[in-house]
């Protein structure tokens, strides 16, 4: 798992990653880079399945170009021992081996054994369960991060503790729908997201307008290579309110975050426009 693979003490010659989410795809790509031979075993969602599918069809061919094979159909994938060491993978349509197999399918809370029923907390096997100021079922007693959100990142668990702290200690209304959370997956290309997808405001029936700037068009992607990528931007449909974004790129985690502050400030794509940035960068 992600919490053992960093105790390992030597490259595995072929390695086998079950997941193609965030960390399945960062670990695919480094081990390649490091020699590993790699396969990469994805549900048939494709390359980060969560993310816009363009993004993830970008990702995918760079995983390729180090060497990356990729694999579908992970959701009927049956694991067996080899006699010579390893793991035996054998999907509908491929059987390969990995001398280590690393399980990135996601996680899920740790709520059993806390004695969360004893005391009136309600909880299932997604979390606990809490309202929009993070209280629990129990007035006194709140919760924070993975514990109880969806969002599994280290930016969004520090910002729901500072909600709690400000509700619990200081008597505050602070909700946690009112974060907006951009989160990034760290391979190469970089991909980053904040708010809402394209295919999420088709489930809501929410009308938008989408603008996308490839990087092959911007000049200094082109004079540092690094043309892999897009950047693509939602807003309400005759406005120029952001509703969504998706960056891809290198350093697109750092790209977000001015799309990010201008959703969290209501400021508009225009405003963005007409905000003078030094030429030539990725971010003008």
């Amino acid at each position: 798992t992600n919490e053992k693979l960093f105790s390992l003490t030597e490259i595995p010659k072929t390695f086998g990653v079950v997941g193609a989410g965030p960390i399945g795809v960062e670990m695919a790509q480094s081990f390649a880079r490091l020699g590993s031979k790699v396969v990469l075993i994805e549900s048939g969602g494709g390359v980060l399945p969560k993310e816009d599918p363009d993004a993830g069809a970008v990702v995918a061919e760079s995983l390729r170009r180090d060497g990356v094979q990729i694999f579908g159909g992970g959701r009927d994938l049956k694991l067996s021992p080899v006699e010579i060491g390893g793991v035996r993978m054998q999907g509908s349509d491929f059987v390969v081996t990995g001398d280590e197999i690393l399980i990135a399918v996601g996680r899920a809370p740790n709520v059993e054994g806390l004695g969360l029923e004893d005391i009136g907390i309600e909880y299932s096997k997604s979390g606990v369960s809490v309202d929009d100021q993070l209280q629990t079922t129990v007035s006194n007693i709140y919760a924070a991060g993975d514990i109880c959100s969806r969002y599994q990142f280290t930016h969004a668990a520090d910002f729901m503790a500072r909600n709690v702290i400000r509700n619990a200690l200081f008597k505050g209304k602070a909700k946690a729908s009112d974060l907006i959370i951009p989160w990034a997956t760290y391979s190469e290309p970089e991909v980053a997201h904040v708010g809402i997808y394209e295919k999420e405001a088709k489930e809501h029936g929410i009308e938008i307008d989408t603008y996308t700037q490839q990087l092959s068009g911007v000049d200094r992607a082109i004079l540092t290579g690094e043309t892999d990528g897009f950047v693509r931007i939602h807003v309400k449909k005759g406005t120029d309110k952001i509703l969504g974004a998706t960056v891809v790129g290198a350093n697109a985690g750092d790209m977000i975050s001015e799309i990010t502050l201008a959703m969290t400030n209501d400021i508009g794509l225009g405003k963005i426009a007409n905000t003078i940035h030094p030429y030539p960068t990725v971010a003008e």
